[in-house]
């Protein structure tokens, strides 16, 4: 529907409408503590992942992350979250440690509490076993109507309670970060001053006018609200809300001195005594937390605890930073910077390698290549493809997987040391990338595909989108280019970290720009005619090193496939950027093959009939123009081509003709489906199109056979072929067609026709 608020004849409500906003990002931005980690970790270069709604964050990418929640993190142990939440039990192991906390008892009914009082002697503190944040806390009780009430207001939040000595002197917080006192702030109850002329409630109102309190984190303190436990308080004291304390008088409005209830904080870190700081110290690494928030009752901070009385009245794991980042008064704190120098001390990685993979054609092959190859070189690859995320080989995610939300499992899974991902036009203009930089970016080539389409009109739209790959690789890292495409050429501009190219046409066909960059030492991977076949070549700083001769590559079926020569050329550019060895480089590209198993959808050939089958996921002119290429090396000798072809419903209408034209010079028999999702064209017109293109190419009109639903077509195309054949797919649902021609029942197939037995116009037409 239409949103309302946006109509210009709607009266404009300011204060209401910045409310909303502020609603919305309290529901959405990260709290104080978290975000203060995050930007820590931003400023220094520490990469950050968001995982949920809330405060949950990733800091760190792969086997190096590291995870917080607030002020939780990986490193937290779980028995010592529940040993802090356990107040009793906390102060028994303190006692046992030495270090002084206040006598108590668990009590389950307001008469257990008001017996413990009476034995533990007046004034005392009643509070729920497993609370925080202050809630149900009631201090400083004098008498058993007192502990009683105090007994309901923490039942109410908690089904135990515990009763103890109450501690007189000023509440602090000593922050633990490990087993380091970082900051210590004294924290002061709400609370208001009086001027003998403005009520209690006035007074409040006041206070809460400063831009420094906002609702619950948002700002530097937090707005007093006057509810029911206030009205208790001041009613202890003769008070109510419309009461007009004398000038100077200072009127508590909680028993505690919780932020969050609108206390203050002032900052007592350079004047704490050292003793105190021992104390804290030896607290958090009794109850075994690596961020710890001590609660020292103290009447002066300055001078020991053990001198002047008071103690440990909580141990608080997942501390709020707030008070020490922004303080009301005296010097903020960093204290986010030692959480990060635990989590990733000096040295320690907290990124893996990035290469990220674009172009037109190819990059299903060529990322999976490159997996290849640094799986060779012994890491843990994570892998994103169009057909599914890998991780060290396995898939644990199918579908096409191109985009930023698949990018982000990959850089979040804890045991991937380096992601090859393969990065689409789609995924980039609808969220980005996904990550941050990248240690490789790959461009392969820049072809007319979805022009038309989300604002890129022409083709130097589309290199200007693809190009962002190349754009956020670091300083240190490389930039591989095709040095054939006019258009990528002409992102070196732009590119960051060195550049490397690669190109099919080495030797004497190589560009002025090529030649260029090999006089200047830069890296290059060239193919080069030889007297033994086509051999990939590396050029770097004045050397030339043979890498494989292109026909030992299994995946270029023999050197025919030129396609899978120029995407070996890129993968050999990324590995030599990530210093693979090249014995370990020319192992791995002599394993790599078009098999179903390693390359689902790409060149796959199926032999298990009478005839021949290749699969593959040609979808756009460029890649139906190196398909056609392969199929004259292909075809057999007295054989047909049989070809299944639909085209997607968002390509323009000439670049779908133009298929058709092209499946006319590849195939002699070409069955025309449609892709289940047409996205906008109604049902036939595109493979009405396709036909279009294939008649106007010279195809006669009895050779071209349409039936939308893709397994009919591929049936009927199966049907269709003879002994000796072979059938071309060009496929959409890779999976499901895969099975559908391993399963294909061709015990039935006719023997095949010698060429006078064929029809003459299909002879003709082959020639």
């Amino acid at each position: 529907g239409v949103d309302t608020r946006l109509d210009p004849a709607r009266a404009f409500d300011l204060a209401s409408d910045l409310d909303e906003l502020r609603r919305a990002a309290r529901r959405h931005t990260l709290g104080p503590t978290t975000a203060s980690l995050v930007n820590e970790a931003e400023r220094r270069g520490i990469p950050t992942l968001r995982l949920d709604e809330h405060s949950l964050v990733q800091l760190g990418y792969g086997k190096y992350q590291r995870q917080i929640r607030a002020s939780i993190t990986s490193l937290t142990p779980h028995i010592a979250t529940s040993t802090a939440s356990d107040k009793d039990l906390t102060k028994q192991m303190l006692d046992r440690a030495g270090l002084p906390v206040p006598k108590g008892a668990v009590v389950r009914s307001a008469d257990e509490a008001a017996r413990a009082a009476s034995r533990l002697g007046f004034p005392v503190v009643t509070k729920p076993l497993d609370g925080n944040h202050g809630r149900g806390v009631t201090l400083d009780l004098h008498d058993e109507e007192g502990v009683r009430r105090g007994f309901e207001e923490a039942r109410a939040h908690g089904r135990q309670v515990v009763v103890e000595r109450y501690f007189p002197g000023n509440d602090h917080r000593v922050l633990v970060v490990n087993g380091e006192v970082v900051a210590v702030a004294e924290r002061v109850p709400a609370h208001v001053v009086g001027d003998g002329r403005h009520s209690v409630r006035e007074l409040v109102d006041e206070i809460n006018r400063d831009p420094r309190r906002g609702e619950g984190h948002e700002n530097v303190m937090t707005r007093i609200k006057l509810d029911g436990h206030v009205e208790a308080l001041l009613a202890r004291a003769g008070l109510t809300t419309d009461s007009v304390p004398e000038e100077g008088q200072r009127v508590y409005l909680r028993d505690t001195a919780n932020m969050s209830t609108g206390g203050t904080a002032v900052d007592r870190t350079d004047e704490t005594h050292p003793e105190n700081i021992t104390v804290a110290r030896r607290a958090a690494k009794v109850i075994g937390l690596d961020v710890a928030g001590i609660d020292l009752i103290s009447p002066d901070i300055t001078r020991s605890v053990h001198e002047t009385g008071g103690g440990i009245v909580e141990v608080n794991a997942a501390p709020g930073f707030r008070m020490h980042l922004q303080p009301s008064e005296g010097k903020a704190r960093n204290v986010a910077a030692p959480v990060l120098d635990m989590l990733f001390p000096k040295g320690t990685p907290c990124r893996m390698p990035i290469v990220a993979v674009t172009g037109t054609n190819g990059k299903s092959t060529t990322s999976r290549m490159i997996a290849h190859v640094l799986r060779h070189a012994g890491h843990t690859v994570g892998l994103t493809t169009s057909n599914g995320i890998y991780v060290n080989g396995e898939l644990v995610t199918a579908g096409d997987t191109t985009g930023p939300k698949s990018a982000r499992v990959v850089l979040s899974d804890p045991h991937v040391d380096v992601a090859v991902l393969e990065t689409a036009r789609g995924g980039i203009l609808r969220e980005g990338l996904g990550f941050d930089r990248a240690d490789v970016g790959v461009v392969l080539n820049v072809q007319p595909d979805h022009l038309g389409l989300a604002g890129v009109e022409t083709m130097e739209d589309l290199a200007a989108v693809k190009s962002l790959v190349a754009e956020v690789v670091t300083d240190h890292g490389t930039s591989v280019l095709n040095a054939d495409d006019p258009l990528v050429v002409e992102m070196r501009a732009r590119a960051r970290g060195r550049i490397a190219f690669f190109s099919m046409n080495g030797g004497d066909g190589a560009a002025p720009v090529l030649r260029a960059h090999i006089a200047e030492g830069g890296l290059a991977v060239l193919r080069e005619p030889t007297v033994l076949g086509d051999e990939l070549v590396m050029y770097e700083g004045g050397q030339r090193l043979p890498i494989i001769r292109a026909r030992d590559i299994p995946a270029t079926l023999g050197g025919f496939a030129a396609v899978n020569v120029q995407n070996a050329l890129a993968a050999c550019a990324v590995a030599l950027a990530r210093d693979v060895p090249l014995p370990v480089l020319r192992s791995a590209l002599s394993t790599f093959t078009t098999s179903f198993e390693q390359s689902p959808g790409r060149l796959n050939l199926y032999d298990g009939h009478p005839f021949r089958v290749l699969l593959d996921y040609a979808h756009n002119p460029s890649g139906l123009g190196y398909l056609r290429d392969l199929v004259r090396h292909l075809r057999p000798e007295r054989g047909r081509v049989v070809g299944v072809i639909g085209v997607a419903g968002d390509r323009r209408d000439e670049d779908i003709r133009e298929m058709g034209a092209l499946a006319s010079e590849a195939f002699d028999e070409i069955v025309v489906r449609e892709d289940e999702y047409r996205r906008g064209r109604r049902e036939g017109v595109g493979a009405r199109l396709v036909r279009e293109g294939a008649l106007a190419a010279g195809t006669p009109e009895e050779r071209v056979t349409t039936i939308l639903n893709e397994r009919e077509a591929v049936d009927a195309a199966l049907r269709m072929a003879r002994q000796g054949d072979l059938v071309v797919i060009l496929v959409t649902e890779v999976e499901n067609v895969w099975r559908q021609i391993r399963d294909f029942d061709s015990s039935g197939t006719p023997p095949r026709l010698l060429p006078d037995e064929s029809r003459g116009a299909r002879e003709t037409h082959r020639a």
